[in-house]
């Protein structure tokens, strides 16, 4: 049988077989299959606990050789034990060096080649408020035979690091004071080659060494003036493996002596090496002074130690008294240091940090009236990084409240990691960066920031509901929808306050729901979803065959409420209407974004300089807001088709609806006769730019993929997330807008009418839609409801498979999209059918899904259409196909949005129906 012919018998049934779906969808029961998990792609680093090396002598020390097949090893020359990251670490690709290494550590190494983030998970024994460094190690090797090194970024927690651009046998070193009793370090691919790693250190550090009072130390410098050979001075010699590089200028006189270097009486806390302090620089005389000069960044703050011992006998009663200048112009940074023989000391230039300069000058003088030319033993210097983000669990800086539930939802969200062993893109901190957060999760925008929606639908999820749920305090919406979950709800889901959205689909659960579950859900504060399993009761009491009968009453009951509350509502939205005015003096938009000025306006868009796009309301205009931030700023012209009403429709509308796939609304401006509404700006444009015949990057399959979700995520939520629902009524490429990472996100939705029921219509006095994409049967009915905008996803999907545009143009007529696919799924020609500038590089088997999936939605008939969940589920199963089939079972190109949760902010009916009726 051909595949044509297969799809037409395919639709028929489908036909019939919606009636029972979009039944049973009403009721909130059904049975439903939902296929493949939908995150192939990256593991979790929770393998076994990452310890300190037991032995006394290396206490605090943390030394891993990444890539390394042995699981331990003591290193040759330190005698410092090596650990493999085997056990750490379960994603990246161990890989050997091309080229000899005399160091076993640089022979081996580990590539991301696969996801954003990267993490390692350091602990060391109760780290919080200790002083740690932390290093980095990276040979290349040409490890991968381009001979090219990559170019990545370089995290320390949630905070950038530095970027390395340099990985032929280079090192980065930071100093830091854990806030958590963790420590991530993450490498981050940013587009320019696979990030690896050869090794990671980590050393305990005395308080009282290198004063921190915020963010950490990066080292720039760290010298053994007048050292010898080209070996770098650690561990042993240095008791904290610091790396010491000799260094010495050609008109510096190098003096040493064999004795003994002893620390101080008053504590010298340094623990300066003694192959270091035992050799120093001088000059001829007292006269000339020691001087060097580094290149700074003007913007950054940096801070100097500078090492001294006397190592040359001097007469009795005579000591060597110099002073320290850093701009060359005799402001000296002490008074005088007098050296004792033998005795290390060290200056520090710390308060306040050097800044504002693009040169540091170093002048070592003999103090006046000395006769003794000055020295200097060893210097270091270090760079001030700021460590602005919060990560999800920490303690400094914020009320103990605070930090109790932030570090309740950081332990919850590991115990699940753990406990399940979700296979996600679950590295580094869960929220912080928002970019790089966790797939499936969503956080508050807070500092620190909290857990709010948590997406484990077909996870793979097996055995009970753990109790780590009920501690993420501030969890609004949950879905373990699609797994293999058992037993009995537990009475801990009681426990979620903020809770309202429950999603228990697709398991096998038995006995009773809880009775606080089901009040919540007869209140209508909580959306709760399940299957009508025999063995789950929606009743309590539950008892045999008697159970089914008492499914109907609560439903029947809850929806008989639901429609005289809508009537109620109705009426009183009518009846407004009948007495109100459309005349509106001042703003009646309360929202908990910032309102801005006509005036602010102008300033962000810099007097209305550069126009981005046109659209109803008028132009669209490119701004940035005094954080820097790009946005776009849509201007309603006072001759637009649009007026104040449809102005504060959509204002209200989005200041309440928040999903990762609609666009952010940022803020707006009701100020007199002059509106705007300002939103996110989405630096890649629409979807209709990149499938234009014009545009020369042409988007792979994958990433067609990727957007088809994103978009179903957002309508999906429209549709479903949203109470009442929300419809688009213009859904296009236009319209669906791709930030910087290619995330598509829906826009212009604003104008939408609000439903109040699903089987509620709404006959519109202003048409909407953009011909192509308006569905056949609105010309005839004017009916707006969900499958119309499911006929306007379908066309958008062809335009998609296709490369072409939903009108063709031609020389004697235009075609619609549909005319000319149709023949061809006929004819089963799939070659013809997807788009010729992709030269074939596609999944066959994937684009015949999205074919399907595309037919289906575009139905003449609207009721036989899929309801947007529907699709969503069928397009995460085509985005599987793909990913099984990518090498190790990996999509090669990131996917994020693939396990993006159904953000459920839901819109409360009884408070929020009412602007959007009037």
């Amino acid at each position: 049988m051909g595949t044509g012919r297969a799809i037409t018998e395919m639709l028929l049934v489908l036909k019939v077989s919606l009636f029972f779906v979009i039944a049973t969808a009403v009721l909130g029961v059904g049975n439903s299959e939902h296929a493949a998990a939908r995150n192939i792609n990256i593991g979790h680093h929770g393998g076994r606990k990452l310890a300190e090396t037991p032995s006394p002598e290396f206490k605090g020390f943390i030394s891993i050789d990444c890539g390394s097949n042995v699981e331990d090893y003591i290193h040759p020359t330190t005698g410092i034990p090596y650990t493999s990251d085997e056990g750490f670490i379960d994603t990246g690709i161990a890989a050997t060096a091309s080229r000899y290494y005399d160091d076993p550590v640089k022979q081996t190494l580990r590539s991301f080649p696969q996801g954003k983030r990267n993490c390692y998970t350091l602990r060391p024994n109760e780290a919080r408020n200790k002083k740690y460094l932390i290093r980095a190690r990276f040979a290349y090797g040409n490890y991968d035979g381009k001979d090219k090194g990559p170019v990545f970024d370089l995290y320390l927690g949630v905070n950038k690091w530095r970027t390395v651009d340099d990985t032929n046998e280079t090192y980065h070193e930071i100093i830091h004071v854990a806030s958590t009793d963790y420590i991530d370090v993450c490498l981050v691919n940013i587009g320019q080659g696979v990030p690896f790693i050869s090794a990671l250190e980590l050393r305990h550090l005395d308080s009282s060494m290198y004063r921190i009072e915020s963010g950490a130390l990066l080292k720039l410098r760290r010298i053994d003036v007048a050292g010898t050979g080209n070996s770098i001075i650690r561990y042993p010699d240095d008791a904290y493996d610091r790396y010491w590089h000799a260094s010495q200028k050609d008109d510096w006189i190098k003096i040493a002596s064999n004795s003994t270097i002893y620390a101080s009486s008053s504590g010298e806390a340094y623990g300066l090496p003694v192959e270091v302090m035992k050799t120093a620089a001088k000059t001829q005389n007292a006269s000339i002074p020691l001087k060097a000069n580094f290149t700074l960044d003007p913007l950054s703050k940096y801070y100097c130690y500078f090492h001294f011992a006397e190592v040359e006998k001097l007469e009795s009663g005579q000591q060597r008294e110099l002073t320290i200048s850093l701009d060359d112009q005799r402001s000296y940074l002490t008074e005088s240091v007098i050296l004792d023989y033998l005795t290390p000391r060290t200056i520090v230039q710390d308060n306040p940090p050097i800044t504002g300069a693009p040169r540091l000058f170093l002048s070592i003088n003999a103090a006046q009236g000395t006769h003794f030319p000055p020295i200097l033993n060893a210097y270091e210097i270090f760079k001030l990084i700021e460590l602005p983000n919060e990560p999800t669990a920490t303690e400094d800086g914020m009320p103990s409240s605070l930090f109790y539930f932030s570090c309740m939802d950081y332990k919850a969200i590991m115990e699940i990691k753990t406990r399940y062993n979700v296979t996600r893109n679950w590295q580094g901190d869960p929220c912080v960066p928002s970019n790089y957060s966790w797939d499936g999760l969503n956080c508050t925008n807070d500092n620190p920031p909290r857990i709010i929606s948590l997406n484990l639908s077909s996870s793979n999820l097996t055995g009970d509901i753990d109790t780590s749920f009920s501690k993420l305090e501030l969890l609004q919406s949950l879905d373990l929808s699609f797994n293999n979950l058992t037993g009995r709800l537990p009475q801990v889901l009681e426990q979620l306050p903020n809770l309202n959205t429950l999603d228990l689909r697709g398991n096998k659960f038995t006995g009773s729901i809880p009775e606080a579950l089901l009040e919540q859900f007869r209140n209508g504060k909580l959306d709760l979803r399940v299957d009508a399993h025999p063995d789950l009761c929606l009743y309590t009491p539950c008892k045999g065959k008697k159970k089914k009968e008492f499914v109907i009453p609560v439903l029947a009951s809850s929806i008989t409420a639901v429609l005289i509350l809508l009537f109620i509502v109705s009426a009183l939205a009518i009846y407004r209407r009948k007495r109100g005015s459309d005349v509106v003096t001042k703003s009646s938009i309360k929202s908990k974004n910032r309102q801005y000025s006509y005036s602010e306006v102008v300033k962000i868009t810099n007097n209305f300089k550069n126009i981005i796009g046109k659209g109803g309301f008028g132009n669209v205009y490119l701004g940035k807001l005094e954080d820097e931030i790009q946005v776009a700023v849509k201007l309603l012209s006072p001759s637009s088709n649009q007026g104040y009403k449809e102005f504060r429709a959509e204002a209200q509308l989005l200041m309440v609806v928040h999903h990762r796939n609609l666009v952010t609304l940022v803020g707006y401006c009701d100020d007199g006769e002059n509106k705007a509404l300002i939103y996110e700006y989405m630096a890649n444009g629409n979807l209709q730019h990149h499938l234009s015949v014009t545009n020369p990057n042409v988007l792979t399959w994958n990433e067609r993929l990727c957007i088809a979700v994103d978009a179903a995520h957002g309508l999906e939520y429209l549709h479903n997330g949203c109470k009442p629902p929300i419809i688009h009524r213009d859904l296009k490429p236009s319209n669906i807008l791709l930030n910087e990472n290619m995330q598509a996100k829906i826009a212009d939705f604003g104008l939408s009418r609000a439903f109040a029921t699903e089987s509620d219509s709404h006959v519109s006095t202003c048409p909407a839609g953009t011909l192509g994409y308006v569905d056949p049967e609105i010309p005839t009915s004017g009916n707006f409801n969900k499958k119309r905008d499911v006929y306007s996803f379908g066309i958008i999907l062809f335009e998609l498979i296709t490369g072409r545009p939903a009108i063709i143009r031609g020389p004697m007529r235009n075609n619609h999209i549909l005319d000319w696919v149709y023949p061809l799924i006929e004819r089963a020609d799939i070659q013809n059918i997807v788009d010729p500038r992709l030269e074939g590089e596609f999944n066959t088997t994937s684009a015949w899904k999205v074919v399907e999936i595309a037919m289906s939605c575009a139905l003449p008939v609207a009721i036989q259409r899929p309801d947007m969940s529907q699709v969503l589920a069928e397009l995460n199963e085509c985005l599987a196909q793909v990913f099984t089939r990518g090498r190790n079972q990996r999509m090669t190109t990131e996917c994020r949005t693939s396990s993006m949760p159904h953000n459920t902010f839901h819109l409360e009916l009884e408070s929020e129906i009412a602007p959007f009726a009037r």
